[in-house]
């Protein structure tokens, strides 16, 4: 089998992907998930990048997954007459959540966040524009908080505002959200990702809200409030994905803060049988330029060492120059990081106890494979979850997960090492579904004679989570039944 790239890719869709040509030019680059960033655009528009993305990828007969990436609270600064204004360290500037919107000027402007006036007090330390510019509040009048400048630099319309150390207290979920839920379920996402997330509560609300929606889609938990990081463990449970999106993350706890912050997510995502993302800059310079930094290309690498399922592009592609180069990059660079041996080496935790009969299964499958000459495993699934829990296991060996669900198919196309496979099944036979599945291996060139194969499946096709067996098949021999 040809070498597969086992950390994923997510990108985000914009104008420079407008044109279905590039859409299939970053789908053969590598890319496995598109993002709809919903801070942006309208239903209609979202709805028409969904349906491209589905009918360029059933062109090219490859699964794309679909996260959308919801607003959550506008906390922004509101418009300057002139769009934009230069800051002087030392001056004076005030933020006004009563004032016009479009008259924002030299010494003022207004806000979006109406709360922001009874959320901070003077001394606190505003950062503007992911840090940019930064103002410290002297006072707070009414609607007015008075400020003066620590960190000068150009400020223009609609720059988010992050309270150093956290403590806003704007809900994760606006009215917005939940209309862009709807608009959600209504085009087949995939994934519905929650932004500023502080609690549990948060994920449940909108899990709550997906499933009304009449979508099964999976909920992914945006880290960037420091508030989040004191709830972690209990948020990274409620979901089924984690973005570590280290703008607004980097901005609240700090820039020294965010590697071991990273990496520490990384690790307790991955115990925790959760996916992540790692985003925010990953390619930043490609938005501009052919090729990306050496700063960046390492950390991309890091990334990719530390586990992480997926990481993600931005500007890089729905704003910039260079879209498909970008995702053609961080292909490059993952592909060769993962050819060191220490991703390839077993993990475990020695601890775990299982309380799931297809969860012992996967993951007892992942122990054998990894010590033994296992070529691929074979997970014949119906949700995914044994994928799941498999791709939590460090392992240079390819999982294929078949399954006769396009979703799922979709769904697990941001889990490392896994990749979809359509595969319909019409019996309970084992012995005809092992050699069926052999066979569309080998039809795909994924498998030689000789080479051992792990497969794991049910009792009952069509059943979730009925996963309780493992078999290890040599190619070429015999199928006898089970």
């Amino acid at each position: 089998m040809q070498a597969m790239r086992r950390t994923k890719i997510v990108a985000t869709l914009g104008p420079s992907t407008d044109d279905p040509l590039v859409l299939e030019q970053l789908f053969k680059a590598g890319l496995d998930v598109v993002r709809l960033n919903y801070s942006h655009g309208t239903a209609e528009e979202h709805k028409r990048s969904a349906d491209l993305v589905r009918s360029v990828s059933r062109n090219i007969r490859s699964y794309v997954g679909i996260l959308a990436d919801l607003q959550g609270p506008k906390v922004r600064i509101a418009r300057f007459k002139g769009g934009k204004v230069t800051l002087q360290r030392n001056a004076k500037f005030t933020l006004d959540t009563g004032l016009d919107p479009d008259s924002g000027d030299q010494n003022q402007v207004g806000c979006f966040y109406e709360d922001l006036p009874s959320d901070v007090k003077a001394g606190n330390v505003l950062m503007l524009d992911d840090g940019r510019v930064v103002l410290e509040v002297d006072a707070v009048e009414g609607t007015r908080i008075e400020c003066h400048v620590i960190v000068g630099g150009e400020l223009s319309d609609h720059k988010g505002i992050n309270l150093q150390g956290g403590g806003l207290s704007a809900p994760a979920l606006t009215d917005k959200d939940r209309e862009d839920i709807k608009s959600a379920a209504a085009i087949g996402a995939d994934y519905v990702a929650v932004s500023f997330p502080i609690s549990a509560n948060d994920i449940h609300e909108a899990r709550r809200l997906v499933r009304a929606a009449g979508s099964n889609a999976g909920i992914v938990a945006k880290i960037e409030r420091a508030e989040a990081l004191d709830a972690i463990e209990q948020i990274i449970e409620a979901s089924d994905v984690i973005m570590v999106a280290r703008g607004d993350l980097g901005v609240e706890i700090g820039d020294a803060v965010l590697p071991p912050v990273q990496k520490r997510l990384i690790e307790m995502a991955r115990k925790m049988d959760t996916a992540v993302i790692i985003a925010t800059q990953m390619m930043e310079s490609m938005i501009q330029n052919p090729l990306p930094t050496r700063a960046e290309v390492f950390d991309v690498a890091n990334a990719v060492f530390d586990g992480t399922d997926a990481v993600m592009l931005s500007g890089e592609t729905a704003v910039g120059k260079y879209p498909v180069k970008a995702v053609e990059a961080v292909h490059r660079v993952c592909l060769e990081t993962e050819k060191q041996p220490r991703l390839k080496t077993h993990t475990t935790n020695d601890d775990v106890r299982f309380s799931r009969i297809d969860e012992a299964i996967a993951k007892s499958t992942m122990f054998v494979a990894n010590h033994c000459q296992i070529h691929a495993i074979v997970a014949l699934t119906e949700s995914g979850a044994t994928a799941i829990w498999m791709s939590r296991i460090s392992s240079a060996i390819p999982i294929i997960a078949m399954t006769s669900h396009a979703r799922t198919c979709r769904k697990v196309t941001l889990l490392r090492g896994v990749y979809p496979l359509s595969f319909k099944v019409e019996t309970s036979d084992h012995a005809v579904v092992n050699k069926a599945a052999i066979e569309e291996l080998e039809r795909r060139d994924m498998v030689t004679k000789g080479d051992h194969i792990i497969i794991t499946k049910g009792d009952l096709s069509g059943v979730q989570g009925g996963t309780n067996a493992m078999k290890i098949i040599r190619i070429g021999d015999e199928i006898n039944p089970d």
